[in-house]
């Protein structure tokens, strides 16, 4: 929580000295009856003194009053809001090699499971596109805020042969330039989830060149375990990700990188980057409920001091 005012903060020196000078009223008071009152003799006639009642009103009142001069000085806090019209597109690797098991119960079926579940929580302001990419990039749905199309997409990838991460990325950012077509400051993003080595298509870094040239961060997932393999026309081949490219991706880009070795770790990712899209962060003024706080404070510790002493604190 930080203050709009804080210099108006200063007049907490008010309860803070009425607190030292109620404390030092109390102290000469219990000397005065010290030296002057028969104690037993004050049992015997009031057996029943106030206590701790006595103090609470004044506690209320000055709490009451430090409660009306934080409102005074404009507290504020942060709280995210979902965005209009922010954009993510997630770009899936869909070659051979996202059948290896190493991510129980197979890559493609672990990155489907973490990319339904991302939808289904994502902001329903957000729109979400599909990108399955093997040796080409089809855009399996352009950008949209009908969670029932994205969901269908998503349970369509079919694996194929090839890698092509860097049509991929570009295939991303012409779906998010048809977007931005009418609104040119659409906030928007690409995540890129791939397993494996390009091998097909252009570089990843001559296509990050034109993201961040369109200034759009790819946040980019190396998925899987340098232990995975899979059996390909009858031999076992090692498909380790390719952590080093989708790192230089993310940062040329702007985004960020992260390696995946489970689908819990990629469904984080995935609702980490989603959200930093979908939401933004905001100053929300909380001076009323400091306003109605200390009045409700007050109404007690009058309330209370009538009741106990038939007066107001």
């Amino acid at each position: 929580m930080s203050f709009l005012a804080p210099d108006r903060l200063w007049l907490l020196v008010i309860p803070a000295m009425a607190i030292v000078a109620y404390l030092v009223m109390l102290r000469r008071k219990q000397k005065y009856a010290l030296r002057y009152t028969d104690l037993a003799l004050l049992d015997k006639v009031a057996p029943d003194r106030p206590g701790w009642r006595r103090h609470l009103p004044v506690f209320l009142f000055l709490l009451a009053v430090a409660a009306l001069v934080f409102s005074l000085a404009r507290p504020v806090t942060a709280v995210q809001v979902p965005r209009e019209q922010a954009t993510v597109v997630v770009a899936v690797d869909v070659s051979f090699s996202m059948e290896a098991d190493d991510v129980a119960p197979t890559r493609i079926e672990a990155a489907q499971e973490a990319a339904l579940n991302f939808v289904d929580l994502a902001p329903e302001e957000l729109r979400i596109g599909i990108v399955g990419f093997a040796g080409v990039a089809l855009p399996a749905v352009a950008p949209t805020t009908d969670r029932d199309t994205v969901r269908t997409a998503i349970e369509r990838l079919t694996l194929a042969e090839g890698t092509a991460v860097g049509e991929a990325i570009a295939a991303s950012v012409e779906l998010i330039a048809q977007e931005a077509a009418e609104d040119e400051e659409v906030p928007a993003a690409i995540v890129l989830l791939s397993d494996g080595t390009t091998t097909m298509g252009r570089p990843p870094e001559e296509a990050a060149l034109v993201a961040a040239d369109a200034e759009i961060p790819v946040s980019t997932i190396s998925f899987g375990t340098d232990e995975g393999s899979i059996v390909f026309q009858g031999e076992v081949v090692p498909v380790p990700p390719d952590e080093a490219a989708l790192r230089q991706v993310a940062d040329t880009t702007g985004g960020r990188f992260f390696a995946a070795a489970s689908s819990q770790e990629l469904q984080q990712i995935l609702d980490d980057v989603g959200s930093e899209v979908g939401f933004e962060t905001e100053d929300r003024e909380l001076w009323e409920w400091f306003l109605l706080t200390g009045v409700i404070i007050l109404a007690l510790a009058g309330t209370a001091s009538l009741i106990w002493f038939s007066r107001l604190p």
